[in-house]
């Protein structure tokens, strides 16, 4: 089975965001999601799902994480990033064999339609902690096993994972949410996200002068491979664009994160739910730190239109596809370290 590398056809030349069709995203209060209260967390999944139908980005508020544990990991980013390039490149994601470690500038092309195109951050890729013992990872799997660590800073470790145990339990609890909004048992994703693809991009934008290189931003035009995304960010640059192809600004609210649906979710609900394309771009002068955590099914979990969402009248837009298959098949496309492994055939999906 060949998968096929996706083409965006978006006009990159405006690097400015207005406000257009919807003009801010929703913004809701999950207190009530993990409550004893069912009809309350049917009210906070009723306003997720028609957030999904009609952005694809939404806020959260009172999630439970506190904001000083997210400004700690920005502290360790930024203490991390500080560093020389020599010692950061210890870590170089191009050495790890895995999708884990420290990719540089240039390492990434999240918009891959332009060969000369790269994104203008660097990062440090975290994700489900794992003994060298596991099957996958001894299988040669690309998205499991152990993760790679900095020694310096020496809290670099335990701060950052800590910081991803907890906004994964935040994830489980959104994912029931999901599942109500769907008309599905509340436990329904559960068993396809108990080994999940969760990955945290420890983010570091540096400074970007005027003018901005439109194939140098800090991320391109891109949707998101995985179920959702949890975003927390320090400083504005995040664009969304909305159906009628306007960019619009989706700066960071105090308290909350931004949630955006993924590709395999909107695989998942038939494109119920919208997969919604957006960018970064770091005019704020200096340094931004973000934190996205994507949170994707298991390796092997199959992807399969919901009955709830399939009728005759709106049948199935998608074949089955394994989570692992999309995902790899996007990070093969948009990595510099999977070079030797791209096939020249962009990502979309197989044949029937």
């Amino acid at each position: 089975m060949s998968l096929q590398a996706r083409t965006l056809t978006l006009d990159r030349s405006d690097l400015s965001a207005r406000q257009a069709g919807f003009d801010s995203l929703p913004v809701i209060d999950i207190a009530d999601l993990s409550g004893p209260d069912p009809a309350r967390r049917q009210a906070v999944a009723d306003a997720i799902g028609i957030a999904c139908r009609d952005v694809g980005f939404f806020y959260i508020i009172n999630h439970g994480i506190p904001q000083a544990e997210i400004d700690e990991v920005y502290r360790q980013a930024a203490a991390f990033y500080a560093l020389p390039m020599a010692e950061k490149l210890r870590y170089d994601i191009n050495d790890c064999g895995r999708h884990r470690g420290y990719v540089a500038i240039g390492g990434l092309a999240a918009d891959s339609h332009d060969a000369a195109a790269f994104d203008f951050h660097e990062a440090f890729e975290v994700s489900l902690e794992l003994p060298p013992t596991d099957a996958d990872y001894l299988a040669g799997n690309l998205m499991y096993g152990p993760n790679v660590w900095p020694e310096t800073p020496a809290d670099f470790r335990p701060v950052v994972y800590r910081y991803f145990e907890q906004v994964r339990a935040l994830g489980h609890s959104l994912f029931r949410g999901f599942a109500l909004a769907l008309g599905m048992p509340e436990d329904f994703f559960e068993d396809k996200i108990d080994k999940p693809m969760a990955q945290l991009r420890v983010l570091h934008y540096p400074p970007q002068p005027e003018p901005i290189d439109p194939r140098h931003i800090g991320v391109g035009a891109h949707t998101d491979y995985e179920c959702f995304t949890i975003l927390a960010t320090s400083a504005p640059g995040l664009q969304v664009q909305n159906s009628a192809g306007d960019w619009i600004a989706a700066p960071p609210v105090p308290g909350a994160f931004v949630i955006n649906v993924g590709d395999i979710m909107a695989r998942w609900t038939n494109d119920v739910f919208l997969s919604t394309v957006h960018r970064v771009i770091n005019t704020s002068g200096g340094d931004r730190y973000s934190l996205p955590f994507f949170f994707g099914a298991n390796y092997h979990a199959e992807v399969r239109c919901l009955p709830s969402c399939e009728s005759p009248e709106h049948p199935a837009r998608h074949p089955p596809i394994t989570a692992g298959e999309w995902t790899v098949a996007n990070i093969t496309a948009a990595y510099g370290y999977r070079q030797q492994e791209r096939q020249g055939a962009p990502v979309g999906d197989p044949p029937a």
